[in-house]
């Protein structure tokens, strides 16, 4: 293969009575406008400073050199190179940022598996790992960036032990020092018993060694000489990547970094200077050959056996020069683009700062990602007190704050109560559930990123109607013919061309959660809401003859809770099953406590199905578990997860369909669109989601969910009146600010503002906390009455605050507009962070008096009639509340 250019420049059936209601407002605000006539316009408040955004980007002119015979030098590629991050500061234990490139030089022989060690048999890739340590000039000594400070899983991607002539390429390299051109290197302090024969006549060793945080020094030289975090199947997987660059020179990752938490020995925490170092690999540049030339001068100016796009699933040998084995070489070390990373408060900041005790709030998961960056902006103040998310089901969480045992519950939907104290619910977050996956593409193609889903096919995955595997097949329910799996499902393939119809029994299922849940009662209203889906469940086979597992025929949708009620145990010749018989369709399920727990397995590609066997030699018995991770190239995992934590792990979501070729999927736009379309049920209730108002929208995202702090109207002691108030008041204030600091609102959140289409929702979260904190006893009505709070001593801020405005915010939407695109995800960036600012006092009310005011009485009486009698109607069409059991 001839040598590279020279140079290269870049590159969701009814009618709904909210319409009646919605008249009515109308006909009101068209008879106060007559009576006052507006003039002039409205102030524009001054726009807020925004901080400068939170991302990375740095070019580089990446150049490979050789040496000529007779000195001169010759540049045989020329790359300039730019590199981007769009999230450096703040950063968290497997949160994902995505990196990504241009002006590189295309990768030849793409690796089945880019990461770990398994990533080494591939031409030209960029190599993109997390170290500790920093560039710069100013950067102390004991801080500096260096390759012993970088992390890697395995000896492999490291060390150069005992390498014949034409191999040790790194001391041809003219870059390198003399003492880095020695036959044996790296070798300093190494202790002889763990490294014994490096210093072999004829060959050369390399060893870079591994400095941990507290400065114990692997040697590197075998896999009992690395850190215990590098061990061969450990609890996480590889994180290093060597990424491939498409024949554009474009390329991108979403690249998890670990903090001490996941890795102590790298140590990477809020106190500890760390980066992620981007190494396009270029090739080795060589010093002036021998005369004659050496199979080592040879070697190292090979450009490599594959061409730019090839594959290498087979993992053949590529040309080492051009490989990122050698990545800590000097030519290849040079150009490096070192992106500065910092890292968020740990989680157990509050336990270890604030001695208090913590106030505990309970319940939904799906504020667990905000929770987790407001905790700091409470015990870290004084003046606050010290909050806590502790995570259950929305129900459960309803349970204690009802009998007094959690000062406030966190739900997603209103609950039956069973007390007599009236209950508040304050909106405090809007994000919502999605469909989260990972998909390849065949033939090492890389990641698919477009998946659409309707509700029939999650209906199919839920009812456990795919039969997973021959196991599968003799089912006595008439559903043998059924597909395997989802990927040879036709309905499936024809929303998503050309994925892979190889069968896997992940295919089968969708991982869900196996407690009760609001997530899971808005998942299957949304499978209600559907013709198709509601029929198949009924029994009616798809267009393609598929059937319902009889075992859920004629479920009760919508539920709270997901019941495994397929009771079929295979009959097998098979040793390992005939030990351990159960019920095949659930070990496919495996339904777990947590949404933390599916997107954890979806980021490892590692399917909850418990089949598979391992024979035990010491008991001689067979046992069935979890099957293992999923190969690169071949992953088919799909599984419920909380918006949060799909922008924080970098999930990629599924667009859902709302009506018949419109997919939409979660993104600001999407969920603000369900947001208008939401109906409060009456005064300081949630306001509840219409999935039938969703389908006929269109464009509104069907998992859109608004988390609610529900506390006590009365008998709750004032003290813990006070602190539920103040939370919800400061949640929906500073709390809303997108960013990824303390106190911040992180991305997978829909910010509630003073005005746009959550402005309803903040007028709600206000009442709500004002009536927390009066805690008016009987006889008064909480429905009517008008309590009077004293002030906090964190009040919200101004209602003229302009950094709560929302000058983008989306218009109730047109149900009759059609949209046949899929939009864009939940970001795995970090949105646009506003500037922070202590909260302002609330305003004084200013009482303007009219001319006109005798006008308005009869127009008012005649609105508050027509409003009242649609209000009274309404309450016969809404949801009724979720049931206790």
């Amino acid at each position: 293969m001839s040598a590279p250019d020279r140079t290269r420049r870049t590159r969701h059936t009814r009618h709904s009575p909210r319409r009646w209601a919605g008249l009515a407002a109308a006909l009101a605000v068209v008879l106060i406008g007559l009576a006052f006539p507006t003039s002039g316009t409205a102030a524009t408040p001054p726009a807020r400073a925004a901080k400068a955004p939170d991302g990375f980007s740095a070019t580089k002119e990446v150049t490979r050199t050789f040496v000529d015979a007779d000195g001169a030098k010759e540049t045989v590629s020329d790359y300039r190179v730019t590199v981007k991050a769009d999230q450096t500061t703040n950063l968290r234990g497997r949160q994902r940022i995505r990196i990504s490139w241009s002006g590189a030089q295309p990768s030849g022989g793409r690796a089945s598996n880019p990461y770990g060690e398994k990533g080494l048999t591939q031409e030209y890739p960029v190599v993109v790992m997390q170290c500790r340590g920093r560039d710069g000039a100013g950067v102390p000594a004991a801080q500096r960036l260096r390759p012993e400070t970088c992390w890697t899983a395995s000896v492999a991607q490291r060390s150069q032990i005992l390498r014949s002539q034409g191999e040790a390429l790194w001391r041809r390299d003219v870059y390198a020092t003399d003492a880095d051109k020695q036959a044996v290197t790296g070798t300093e302090g190494v202790k002889p018993k763990e490294c014994p024969t490096l210093d072999v006549p004829s060959y050369s060793t390399a060893l870079t060694p591994f400095v941990t945080r507290a400065g114990t020094v692997f040697d590197a030289c075998s896999s009992t000489t690395m850190p215990p975090e590098a061990a061969v199947d450990s609890a996480f997987p590889p994180a290093e990547i060597a990424a491939f660059t498409d024949a554009n020179g474009d390329g991108s990752v979403n690249y998890e970094l670990r903090s001490d938490v996941e890795n102590e020995s790298l140590g990477c925490n809020n106190k500890v200077a760390c980066s992620i170092v981007v190494i396009p690999i270029a090739g080795i540049s060589c010093q002036q050959p021998a005369s004659p030339p050496t199979s080592d001068d040879t070697a190292c100016r090979k450009t490599g056996r594959f061409r730019p796009g090839d594959s290498n699933a087979a993992g053949e040998g590529i040309d080492l020069a051009v490989g990122p084995a050698l990545w800590w070489s000097a030519s290849n070390w040079r150009n490096r683009i070192t992106i500065p990373v910092t890292f968020g408060l740990p989680p157990d900041t509050c336990d270890v700062l604030d001695s208090r005790p913590p106030t505990g709030f309970y319940g939904s998961e799906l504020l667990a990602q905000a929770g987790l960056q407001w905790s700091p902006a409470y015990c870290l103040n004084q003046k606050r007190f010290k909050f806590q998310l502790n995570q259950t089901s929305d129900i459960a969480g309803f349970n204690l704050m009802q009998n007094g045992q959690g000062p406030a519950a966190v739900v997603s939907s209103e609950q039956d109560s069973t007390g007599t104290d009236p209950i508040g619910y304050a909106p405090t977050a809007v994000t919502g559930f999605a469909i989260g996956y990972e998909i390849d593409r065949p033939n090492n193609a890389g990641e698919f990123g477009r998946l659409r889903l309707n509700p029939r096919l999650i209906a199919k995955l839920l009812s456990q109607s795919y039969l997973g595997s021959d196991l599968g097949r003799n089912h006595p329910g008439g559903i043998g013919k059924n597909p395997l799996a989802m990927m040879n499902d036709p309905e499936f393939q024809k929303l998503n061309k050309n994925l892979s119809e190889i069968t896997q029994e992940a295919g089968a299922a969708l991982l869900s959660l196996s407690n009760d849940s609001d997530v899971i009662e808005q998942l299957t209203e949304y499978l209600a809401q559907d013709k198709d889906a509601s029929a198949f469940l009924a029994g009616k086979p798809d267009p393609w003859g598929m059937k319902v597992n009889p075992a859920y025929k004629n479920i009760t949708l919508p539920r709270p809770e997901w019941p495994l009620l397929d009771t079929y145990i295979p009959k097998t010749e098979n040793d390992c099953r005939k030990q351990n018989p159960s019920v095949y369709f659930s070990q496919l399920a495996a339904p777990v406590t947590t949404l933390r727990k599916i997107s954890e397995a979806l980021l490892d590609a590692w399917p909850n199905v418990q089949t598979k066997c391992d024979y035990d030699p010491n008991t001689k018995l067979f046992k069935l578990g979890r099957v293992d991770r999923q190969s690169y190239g071949a992953r088919f995992v799909l599984g419920v997860v909380s918006l949060g934590d799909a922008a924080r792990y970098g999930i990629k979501t599924a667009a859902l369909q709302t009506r018949k070729g419109t997919y939409v999927a979660p993104s600001d736009t999407s969920l603000a669109r369900a947001v208008a379309l939401t109906e409060q049920r009456s005064k300081r209730k949630p306001f509840v989601l219409d999935q039938a108002d969703v389908a006929r929208d269109g464009r509104a995202y069907p998992g859109t969910m608004v988390v609610y702090t529900a506390a006590r109207l009365r008998n709750l002691d004032q003290e813990t009146a006070d602190k539920v108030a103040q939370f919800v008041r400061i949640a929906t204030t500073e709390g809303q600010r997108r960013g990824s600091g303390n106190g911040e609102l992180p991305a997978g959140y829909l910010p509630i503002l003073k005005t746009g289409t959550t402005a309803k929702l903040f007028r709600s979260a206000q009442d709500v906390a004002d009536a927390i904190q009066a805690q008016t006893p009987l006889p008064a009505d909480p429905e009517t009455a008008e309590p009077t709070a004293d002030p906090s001593t964190d009040t919200p801020p101004a209602s003229d605050d302009p950094g709560f405005d929302d000058p983008g915010a989306v218009t109730p939407p047109d149900s009759t507009v059609p949209d046949d695109t899929v939009p864009s995800a939940v970001p795995t960036t970090a949105p646009p962070v506003l500037e922070s600012a202590d909260p302002a006092p609330t305003s004084a009310t200013s009482v303007q008096q009219s001319g006109l005011a005798g006008k308005l009485l009869p127009l008012l009486l005649l609105a508050g009639l027509i409003g009242g009698a649609v209000q009274l109607g309404m309450r016969f069409f809404v949801r009724p509340p979720r049931r206790l059991t």
